[in-house]
């Protein structure tokens, strides 16, 4: 090994000169990075709190008239190829066509073709983008029911909501409370379950959903805010002569049920709780989100720190940091009381059904959980309805009413 000796003073002058050189450029390369994993977290945490319009990102390619009737041919992805019925949304919403049973799929071309069943609104051969949504019905009446429209007051106003009255009531009441990005019609589903089991069902809004007032900061809460407007539902309907709840939730709208079963004053009213696809655990979604848009991990978990702490509502506009540890339902297990029933898809690409399945390993006295498979994102009435009535049913007639009957088969419009 060759000897080192100290440089000369010109030569130590030279060296200093560039090792700070070099040093200022580390420093400089590493806040380049830093910056952008800040900013792509502080992107990240605001879209999971800001409202947005949705996005027609589905091209329809054709609608063509056969000897049964319209059929729309759109591309092939994991959402238009399983089997199911579904709602095409177009011109911006304002257009909404329920669709049926694949006629035809062409792996090789890309193209799935679908049976159009119903245009509720626009004209869909005229539509050339939408999206799609396991939120089929438009209105109760779509239904068959009556579209009775009530107002259940709430901070800063009134929400709109839809009720559906039972032919023989019970005195218990079903709350329709739908996810992040949709509105109320997406509880329809569940109507003829309630009904049929004598439950008069309230489908509301809540805030930020574009119906009900919004809230101060126009930011979701996660379920930590929007339960308020919920409890605000239950007041109601305890007004209307209910004696007790039955708590429906899809997606974010479970967290919502699950926040109102914890802290509401009316939680001893609850009987129970139905959740479909429900975020039971919002760091371990926003983990499988920062994921699946190739978000890196540290990066992520900045994001998740701003949105649950006080420094990060200058990011993300939040008045009151979101408290997600709080929402993490498979640590508090113990802490569930009440009956739930979670009905949750193998297949769901936006909210895992992990933590589903190990809250009710973890406390099997209280949570039943029904796995579905191949449905995407609480689209699991969508592809199996009869199934999906059958286990609700069932599970209501033996929790909350105390007695068992044999399998009615769904009815449908």
């Amino acid at each position: 090994m060759p000897l080192s000796f100290p440089p000369a003073e010109a030569d130590r002058q030279t060296w200093l000169r560039w090792a700070v050189l070099g040093l200022g450029s580390g420093v400089a390369v590493s806040s380049v990075i830093a910056g952008a994993a800040s900013a792509l977290a502080a992107h990240f945490a605001k879209e999971v709190v800001t409202p947005r319009k949705r996005d027609e990102n589905l091209e329809i390619f054709a609608v063509v008239q056969t000897g049964g009737g319209l059929e729309v041919i759109l591309p092939a992805n994991e959402d238009t190829t399983v089997d199911g019925t579904y709602s095409l949304y177009f011109d911006e919403g304002r257009g909404h066509a329920r669709i049926g049973a694949i006629r035809s799929f062409v792996p090789r071309e890309g193209t799935v073709q679908r049976e159009v069943e119903a245009v509720y609104s626009g004209d869909i051969r005229t539509a050339i983008r939408g999206w799609w949504s396991g939120a089929v019905y438009p209105t109760p009446s779509a239904l068959g029911f009556a579209d009775e429209h009530v107002d259940v007051p709430v901070a800063g106003g009134t929400a709109p909501a839809w009720l559906v009255r039972a032919e023989n009531p019970a005195a218990t009441w079903a709350i329709m409370v739908h996810g992040r990005g949709v509105q109320r019609s997406e509880g329809l589903r569940a109507v003829h379950t309630a009904r049929e089991l004598g439950m008069t069902s309230l489908l509301v809004s809540y805030r930020n959903d574009g119906e009900a007032p919004f809230a101060a900061d126009g930011k979701y809460g996660l379920g930590m805010t929007e339960w308020q407007d919920i409890e605000s539902a239950m007041e109601y309907a305890f007004d209307q002569g209910a004696q007790d709840v039955v708590l429906f939730g899809w997606s974010m709208g479970g967290a919502i049920c699950l926040q109102a079963a914890d802290v509401s004053g009316y939680r001893s009213r609850i009987r129970a709780l139905v959740l479909d696809g429900p975020v039971i655990d919002w760091m371990n979604v926003l983990t499988h989100q920062a994921e699946l848009n190739r978000i890196p991990a540290p990066a992520g978990r900045l994001g998740q720190w701003l949105i649950s702490n006080s420094f990060g509502r200058i990011v993300t506009g939040l008045s009151t940091p979101v408290d997600l540890k709080s929402m993490d339902w498979v640590s508090r297990a113990d802490q569930v009381t009440i009956p739930v029933l979670i009905l949750h898809s193998e297949d769901d690409e936006f909210v895992p059904v992990g933590p589903s399945a190990e809250l009710a390993e973890r406390n099997p006295g209280f949570v039943t959980f029904e796995r579905f498979y191949r449905a995407r994102h609480t689209k699991e009435w969508n592809v199996d309805p009869a199934r999906w009535h059958s286990v609700t049913a069932d599970w209501l007639l033996r929790e909350v009413f105390g007695r068992v009957e044999p399998k009615r088969a769904l009815s449908r419009p």
